[in-house]
């Protein structure tokens, strides 16, 4: 019974098997937990100074195409020359943009356009981080534990996104935003002792400079990839019709209750179901059907955003709520259910992430990894915008249940007719990984 409890949790081969693969996921989890630090007391200085709500969600708008561009770029960058340095380098950029950001709050210089400038630039040098360092991983441990380190990856996100946001508000309210800002400072050194020990990693194959005869030449292999293609699509599918995040306010103000307690419920509850999934996650490394894993965690994510939409009508008609819902008056029991329901599908993604994630580092060729990291990456920050876009708009045109229960639906039937257009993908087997 003990060895069958063990075989359910994480598996932490990766940290024991490869000491640099540990460092590595130490410092970039601290690091993440300081970047999260960063980006909500950039969104609570933004607002401290214009006291406008677009001033704050264009943070996010104005940093998406440089992060795009970046992504791309860093791949290019990853597949032509050593690895660890280009990382670095981007990791030196994005410490340089923090320890500005906190000298100008220190001296009272900080502006609304400072705040934009240097948001841009760790958005975009933290995207050639990721597509480096992803392209590091696989050369540091063996193919077989792929799974698990991607599982670590979702116990270190979950951590980050839960913890990261209240202690940023509590460090905000009790000691300012420049001691936050040099909190990030200081956790982002863990980061550069990881990458800083590690040893040199060159691409391996033929290297093809950065630039447009690069980009084609990644163009090119993912037009022949037909597994990773369609886990791009699935992905942007499941992003573009179940993220119902920008909802959440209004829900919390005018169906559920509770204002900006329910926000922050609702959206802890995504990064707990994550952080569970990748905690129990060890049957998980033992699964080869890894397209078909995809197919069922998306499918499963899809009923729970659309079982989030049900219990928003239920909201809508009254059910379970007190005399008066309001700010102070929530719907404790429709409440529940409904973090429930994110809970689930952020267990659900976190799982297809980790099969998304395995399969792009095992079935890609080591010489093209930056490239489709970048082009991954644009996918990962398109598709939520997208999502905002139409949960938005449908909810303003029609009610606030109706884009999480429609996408649902959507997203279980296009997934469903994807996977069977695309047979290849269903039958993908993680010990002959095929793009």
């Amino acid at each position: 019974m003990a060895r069958l409890s063990r075989a359910n949790f994480i598996d932490l081969r990766p940290l024991r098997t490869s000491p640099a693969f540990a460092r590595l996921w130490a410092g970039s989890t601290l690091s993440g937990l300081g970047g999260q630090l960063t980006i909500v007391a950039v969104m609570l200085q933004m607002y401290a100074i214009t006291h406008d709500t677009f001033a704050v969600s264009m943070i996010a708008v104005a940093g998406l195409v440089p992060m795009v561009i970046a992504g791309l770029y860093g791949g290019m960058l990853a597949d032509a020359f050593d690895r660890r340095k280009v990382a670095l380098l981007a990791a030196s950029i994005t410490f340089a943009s923090t320890l500005l950001l906190a000298v100008l709050t220190w001296g009272g210089w900080e502006t609304q356009w400072w705040l934009y400038g240097l948001s841009i630039v760790n958005s975009a040098a933290n995207s050639i981080v990721q597509a480096a360092r992803f392209a590091i991983v696989p050369r540091l441990i063996p193919i077989e534990q792929l799974p698990a380190a991607s599982a670590l990856s979702g116990i270190s996100s979950g951590l980050t996104i839960m913890a990261g946001p209240a202690l940023a508000g509590v460090l905000v309210a009790v000691s300012g935003y420049g001691w936050t800002y040099t909190i990030d400072v200081i956790l982002m050194t863990s980061l550069f002792l990881g990458l800083w020990t590690l040893p040199p990693v060159r691409p391996e194959g033929t290297i093809v400079r950065p630039g447009l005869e690069s980009l084609k030449d990644g163009w090119r292999f993912l037009r022949r990839a037909s597994n990773i293609r369609v886990q791009y699509l699935v992905d942007i599918t499941a992003m573009t019709f179940g993220q119902p995040l920008t909802l959440f306010p209004a829900i919390g103000a005018v169906l559920l209750g509770g204002g900006a307690v329910t926000t922050g419920v609702l959206t802890a509850a995504f990064a707990v179901g994550a952080f569970l999934s990748s905690l129990f996650s060890g049957p998980i490394g033992r699964v080869r059907r890894h397209g078909l894993g995809i197919e069922r965690a998306v499918i499963v994510y899809g009923a729970a955003i659309a079982a989030f939409g049900i219990v928003l009508g239920a909201a809508a008609l009254g059910w379970f709520a007190p005399a008066h819902v309001g700010e102070h008056t929530p719907n404790l029991v429709l409440i529940g259910v409904g973090g429930l329901m994110l809970a689930v599908a952020g267990g659900a993604d976190n799982i297809s992430a980790i099969y998304r994630s395995t399969m792009m580092q095992a079935a890609v060729p080591d010489t093209i990894r930056g490239r489709l990291q970048g082009v991954f990456i644009v996918v990962v920050t398109g598709g939520p915008r997208i999502g905002a876009l139409y949960a938005g708009a449908l909810a303003t045109l029609t009610a606030l249940w109706l884009p999480p229960l429609l996408g649902g639906f959507i997203i279980i039937g296009l997934v469903s007719v994807l996977v069977r257009l695309h047979p290849r993908f269903r039958a993908y087997d993680a010990l002959h990984p095929e793009p």
